[in-house]
């Protein structure tokens, strides 16, 4: 039987008064523990709110990178084009790649069916037709949440192959039709490989994104595209681009080189007009000049062009219209002298050689 005291260098201990006493200082240290802990929490409150005075000598873990702009706007456009390949929205044909985090029996690969459904493991069709990847990713994070088959699921869909990864290239190019878009393309690189612009086209250009039918956007195309940078705008799988034909005035009557002129910048002057048809013959009635035009309701109507009086500064040069003719008449006075000048040449040399060879 052990004893129920023992011996130290400072005398004899009961055992139970050992015990009792060891159990009130184990009290006392465990009601403690919550003081140190709160005491810890507030020191690490404190360091958090009030670095130490060498924390900017110090190089930081982590920081965000500020972006630099350039001087033509280069960072804007890559943020962008960013948030335009955020909003796109998944349509029939599209092959998507979904993945659930930490969970990789999940992970498969689909097409967008005809009805806009693709089908996933254990919740079966998922109608994913007009979603952005972000609600897409929602919609399928709820529908394994509800489902009871994941807790707090974390769900990323990636696009890998657009239902068609090219633009619609119409109208007036080369070569018309549906061109890949892979990467970063700009306007000018579909139209390039369109085979370029046609004899015909204007510089006004239509482009409808794909993710907005109903908001099409017009440019205007520069004769110098480097000095117009901001109508090479970005170009995104499934965008239509439709180049217009330029409007044509017709310049007919006594000129030089009567035929039609396109209006590729969008405005034409009588002079300009009249320029390319190399200018009025000899027997151009100036006065008689008139511009032939088509109203809405589609009648004829005819406006006096005082020629004469633009050509020497004396009248405002008159802006032309789409499908405007311009005619000048021939003066049949001038041409009555023209052919009587003619005639006496004609005979003054019949002379002469009637002299010579009698």
């Amino acid at each position: 039987m052990l004893n129920s005291s023992f011996s130290t260098k400072s005398g004899v201990f009961n055992r139970p008064m050992l015990t009792k006493r060891l159990r009130s200082q184990v009290l006392a240290v465990i009601a403690c523990v919550p003081m140190l802990f709160a005491a810890s929490a507030a020191q690490e409150n404190q360091d958090a709110v009030q670095p130490p005075a060498d924390a900017k000598d110090q190089p930081a873990t982590e920081q965000t990178v500020p972006t630099k702009t350039s001087s033509d706007g280069s960072a804007k456009t890559s943020e962008n084009r960013s948030e335009r390949n955020a909003a796109l929205r998944l349509g029939v044909g599209d092959l998507v790649e979904l993945s659930v985090y930490n969970v990789q029996e999940l992970s498969t690969k689909t097409r967008v069916g005809s009805n806009g459904d693709v089908y996933l493991p254990l919740i079966d069709y998922v109608h994913v037709g007009g979603l952005t990847l972000e609600e897409a990713q929602t919609l399928i994070e709820k529908r394994y949440s509800d489902g009871g088959f994941l807790k707090d699921p974390h769900v990323t869909v990636f696009v890998d192959e657009y239902a068609s990864q090219g633009a619609s290239v119409l109208g007036e190019v080369t070569k018309p039709g549906v061109y890949p878009v892979l990467g970063q393309q700009r306007l000018l690189d579909l139209v390039s490989a369109a085979g370029g612009f046609t004899d015909k086209a204007g510089r006004v250009i239509t482009v409808t994104h794909r993710d907005q039918p109903d908001k099409p956007i017009t440019v205007t195309m520069a004769r110098n595209p480097a000095a117009n940078a901001e109508s090479n705008i970005d170009v995104y799988p499934g965008d239509t681009i439709a180049i217009h034909r330029a409007d044509i005035v017709y310049v007919v009557g006594e000129v030089n080189r009567p035929s039609g002129f396109l209006m590729d910048s969008g405005s034409l002057t009588v002079l300009q007009a009249v320029a390319l048809a190399g200018g009025v013959g000899h027997n151009a009635k100036l006065g008689g000049a008139k511009i032939i035009r088509k109203s809405p309701q589609g009648t004829m109507t005819e406006t006096p062009v005082h020629l004469k009086k633009i050509l020497e500064a004396k009248a405002a040069d008159l802006p032309m219209e789409a499908d405007d003719i311009l005619f000048i008449p021939t003066s049949t006075a001038k041409l009555a002298a023209g052919r009587t000048a003619e005639a006496a040449i004609q005979a003054a040399t019949a002379i002469s050689i009637f002299a010579v060879h009698p």
